[in-house]
């Protein structure tokens, strides 16, 4: 069975999906952008961003009852594959130890034109 997960700790989805499902003693993330929940304002640059949509990624997997700790994959879409090396230090400050696997893919565009989102699966 499974159970959708939400919170207004991370943004709102805007279209006909869960912001997360738990199945199986998984759960698995849409994609989380970098979207202030409190103000629906969108950062300036890359780095903070990459730290909004963290946060807001940290927040929906708290929701769902599971830790950054505990991803074991993410997706990383990002607009511009220069900003990879900044996209990864901001990265490294929420995963620890044991880094999740992770695919990162370079994409033409993101909705409302941020510069990046990513998507995660934890186990429970």
């Amino acid at each position: 069975m499974k159970k959708a997960i939400s919170t207004d700790q991370a943004p709102a989805a805007i279209g006909p999906y869960s912001q997360a499902i738990e199945t199986d003693g998984y759960v698995f993330t849409s994609g989380v952008i970098p979207v202030n929940p409190a103000t629906g304002e969108i950062p300036e640059g890359v780095e903070a961003q990459a730290e909004q949509a963290f946060t807001n990624l940290t927040a929906l997997l708290k929701a769902s009852g599971v830790c950054m700790e505990q991803v074991v994959k993410t997706t990383v879409f990002i607009k511009e594959m220069g900003d990879f090396g900044k996209i990864n230090e901001i990265y490294a400050k929420y995963f620890t130890g044991v880094f999740p696997a992770r695919s990162c893919v370079e994409v033409a565009r993101l909705p409302k034109d941020v510069l990046l989102e990513v998507e995660a699966i934890a186990a429970k």
